[in-house]
C-alpha cells in the first residue's frame, strides 16, 4: 500500500456536490489541492462552478496556500474515474443510511486499497454506515464538519468497528494539515460532539418558543451577544471554569452542583407541530429583515473572516497556543 503521508496529499476528491460537498471542494481548492468531483444529480456540474465562482472572493479574503485556484477544479465522470484520480474522498451525499450503506460498498470495491474513504456524515455511527463493506472497512471514516467547510475550521474524526487507528490518526493529522482543528473521538456516538451539543441548545430554543416564553429574535440575540461570544474564543467548559473565579471549575462545580437539580432545561424535544413551525420561520424571517439567503451568508463569512483574523492576531501576539 502506497498511502500517502498526510501532509503531502496533493489530490482530493469530492463526492457529492451539494452545500457541504461544494463547500469541501472549496476548502480543497484554497490548500492548492487539484480537487476532482462526482456527483451524478441533475445539474450537479453548474451549481457547483456557480457556488465556486460565488465564494472565490471570500477564499482570497482568507487567504490562499501557493497554487490555490478555481482552475484545479475538474469533474469525473463517472464513480470508478473519482476513485481513480485522487488521493483521499471526502463523501457528502444525502443523509440517507441505507443509500450510504450501498455507496460504501462500491467505492470498497473500486478504490484503490490506499484510498482513505471520509464522510461528512452530520450524524450516522461508520460502523452503521459500512455494515455491506466486505474487503476494506479499516480504511472507512467519519470527519464531520461545520457549515460552511470552506471557513469553519473544525472536524470531528471518528472511526467505525472496524475503522484502522492508523487511518483515524492519519484522517486527523490530514486534517490538521490543511488548517483543521480537529477533535479525535475515542468512541462512536450518535451525532458526535458538536451536533449533540447545538442540538440540546436547539430544542430548549424550540420549547421556549413554543410556550410563549420569548421571541425568536430574543434567543439568537441572547446567544450571538452573550455566551456565543465568549464561545468564539474558548468554547464552553473552559468559559465555565473562568466563571469559578481563581477557584476555577472546581469551586465553579462546588458552588453550583445544586443548581443542576434546578429545571433550567427541558432536553426532551417538544412536538414539532405547525404552528411551531411557523413561528420559527417568521422570527427567521423578519430577523432576516429582507435579505437574501446570499447575502446573508456573505455577512455570516466576512464577520466570522474577521472574528478568526482579530483571534489569530491576538494569540500570535503573546504567543499563546491554542
Amino acid at each position: 500500500m502506497n498511502r500517502p503521508l498526510p501532509t503531502e496529499v496533493t489530490k482530493a476528491g469530492v463526492l457529492g456536490t451539494g452545500v457541504i460537498g461544494g463547500a469541501w471542494a472549496l476548502h480543497f481548492l484554497r490548500m492548492g489541492m487539484d480537487v476532482v468531483a462526482y456527483d451524478p444529480g441533475p445539474n450537479a456540474r453548474e451549481r457547483l462552478l456557480a457556488m465556486v465562482d460565488h465564494i472565490w472572493p471570500t477564499m482570497e479574503k482568507l487567504g490562499l496556500r501557493e497554487g490555490a485556484s478555481p482552475s484545479r477544479l475538474r469533474f469525473a465522470d463517472s464513480l470508478e474515474e473519482l476513485v481513480n484520480s485522487v488521493e483521499v474522498i471526502q463523501e457528502s451525499t444525502p443523509e440517507n443510511l441505507n443509500a450510504k450503506r450501498g455507496l460504501f460498498a462500491e467505492l470498497d470495491r473500486l478504490a484503490p486499497p490506499e484510498v482513505v474513504i471520509i464522510s461528512s456524515t452530520s450524524g450516522f455511527a461508520m460502523t452503521d454506515m459500512a455494515v455491506e463493506v466486505q474487503q476494506q472497512a479499516d480504511r472507512f471514516v467519519v470527519g464531520h464538519p461545520f457549515n460552511p467547510p470552506y471557513l469553519v475550521p473544525f472536524c470531528e474524526v471518528c472511526g467505525g468497528e472496524r475503522t484502522s487507528q492508523e487511518v483515524v490518526d492519519w484522517t486527523a493529522a490530514f486534517y490538521e494539515a490543511i488548517e483543521k482543528q480537529v477533535a479525535k473521538m475515542d468512541k462512536e456516538l450518535p451525532g458526535f460532539i458538536g451536533n449533540r451539543l447545538q442540538e440540546a441548545l436547539w430544542r430548549e430554543a424550540l420549547h421556549m418558543v413554543a410556550n410563549n416564553e420569548c421571541s425568536v429574535e430574543d434567543i439568537d440575540k441572547a446567544i450571538a451577544y452573550g455566551p456565543g461570544l465568549r464561545w468564539a474564543i474558548m468554547g464552553h467548559c473552559l468559559t465555565y471554569h473562568l466563571g469559578g473565579g481563581q477557584g476555577g471549575m472546581a469551586h465553579l462545580l462546588d458552588h453550583f452542583e445544586e443548581s443542576l437539580k434546578e429545571p433550567w432545561t427541558r432536553l426532551d424535544a417538544p412536538e414539532l407541530t405547525q404552528q411551531l413551525k411557523d413561528d420559527m420561520v417568521a422570527g427567521c424571517l423578519s430577523q432576516a429583515n429582507g435579505a437574501s439567503i446570499n447575502e446573508l451568508i456573505q455577512e455570516r463569512d466576512d464577520c466570522l473572516i474577521r472574528i478568526m483574523q482579530t483571534l489569530k492576531e491576538y494569540r500570535d501576539e503573546h504567543g499563546i497556543r491554542r
